[in-house]
C-alpha cells in the first residue's frame, strides 16, 4: 500500500534533523553574517539614541546563531548599555539550544533574555489580553513568515510596536531563489498545511507596497549544496529532499512522477548550478529593513 504524503511540519524532531543538515550545506548562515558584519551596523545606527536601555524582539529566534550576532552589533554602537532581548520562539528543543548557546557566550552581561514558548500569533493574542503593548527598538524576523496565517497582518501588528528611530528587519527567501521558482510550480503537488505556507521576498515587497510602508531592500547571496540529492540511498540527501519540499520521508511517499520531475526540476538552471562537481540549488535571500 502506498504510503501518503505529509508535511514536514507534523514531525518537529525530522523536522530539525532536516535544518540542521540544511544549515550545515549551505551557506544561509555566513551570508547574513556577512551583512551583520559588514552593513548592519549602518542599518542600526539610529536605534537606541540617547537611552540607557534597548529593546529588542526576536520574533522566531530559533537556537539563536543569528541573534547573538545582531546583539553583538548593538553591544558595540552602545556600550554598556543595557539590553532587553526578548524571543518568541514556538519550539523548545531550539529554546533549549538558545539558552545553552548564551551560557557558552561571553560578554552578554549587559543583556537579559526573555523566552516566550509561542508562535508569532500566540504572543499577539496574549499581549493583547493583556492589554500589553511594549514598544521596541528592533524587532527582527528570520526566515519566519512560512509559518504564519496572514502575513501582513503579522508585519503590521510588529510594525505597530515599533519606536520613533526603530527598525524591524525580515530576512527571507529571495523572488530570484530556486525556492521561488520549485515552489511556484510544484506547492500544488506538495502536502503544505495551514502550519507551513510558502511565500518569497517577492510576496512580501507586493504586501509592503500595497500597505504603504517604508523599507529596504538588500539581496544576500547563497547556495545550498544539493549534490547528495542524486545519490541514490544517501540518507544527507533524503534528509534534504524532506526540507526542499516541506515533506516527511518525500523520496519514500512522493508519486514517482512528481519525485522524477522535481528532480529534474532541481538541476534546472532556474533552480540550481553545477560547479566542480556540485549542484548548487540556488538559496538566495532578501533583507528587507522596514522603517517606524
Amino acid at each position: 500500500m502506498a504510503l501518503s504524503m505529509r508535511s514536514l511540519v507534523t514531525d518537529p524532531a525530522r523536522y530539525l534533523q532536516t535544518f540542521h543538515l540544511f544549515l550545515k550545506n549551505s551557506t544561509e548562515h555566513q551570508c547574513m553574517w556577512e551583512f551583520v558584519e559588514r552593513q548592519l551596523p549602518a542599518v542600526i545606527a539610529s536605534i537606541g539614541t540617547g537611552k540607557s536601555t534597548i529593546n529588542i524582539l526576536s520574533v522566531g529566534g530559533g537556537a539563536g546563531e543569528m541573534d547573538l550576532q545582531i546583539l553583538s552589533k548593538v553591544q558595540a554602537i552602545h556600550p554598556g548599555v543595557t539590553i532587553n532581548n526578548d524571543v518568541i520562539e514556538p519550539n523548545a528543543g531550539q529554546i533549549i539550544k538558545y539558552k545553552e548557546r548564551v551560557a557558552e557566550t561571553s560578554n552578554l552581561e549587559n543583556v537579559k533574555f526573555t523566552w516566550h514558548e509561542e508562535t508569532a500569533y500566540q504572543y499577539e493574542s496574549r499581549m493583547s489580553a493583556e492589554k500589553k503593548s511594549k514598544k521596541w527598538d528592533l524587532i527582527h524576523m528570520i526566515q519566519m513568515l512560512y509559518y504564519v496565517q496572514d502575513v501582513l497582518a503579522t508585519i503590521r501588528y510588529f510594525h505597530s510596536l515599533l519606536e520613533a528611530e526603530a527598525k524591524l528587519i525580515i530576512i527571507h527567501s529571495s523572488g530570484t531563489s530556486g525556492w521561488e521558482t520549485l515552489w511556484k510550480k510544484y506547492r500544488s503537488s506538495f502536502p503544505l498545511d495551514s502550519l507551513c505556507v510558502y511565500i518569497s521576498s517577492a510576496d512580501i515587497k507586493r504586501i509592503l507596497d500595497s500597505a504603504g510602508l517604508k523599507y529596504q531592500l538588500h539581496e544576500l547571496t547563497s547556495h545550498l549544496d544539493i549534490s547528495s540529492c542524486f545519490i541514490e540511498g544517501s540518507k544527507d540527501g533524503e534528509l534534504l529532499l524532506d526540507f526542499l519540499t516541506a515533506t516527511c520521508e518525500f523520496s519514500k511517499t512522493a508519486p514517482p512522477e512528481l519525485k522524477h520531475q522535481v528532480m529534474e526540476e532541481l538541476r534546472k538552471p532556474e533552480c540550481s548550478e553545477e560547479r566542480d562537481g556540485k549542484v548548487l540549488f540556488n538559496n538566495n535571500l532578501s533583507l528587507i529593513v522596514i522603517e517606524p
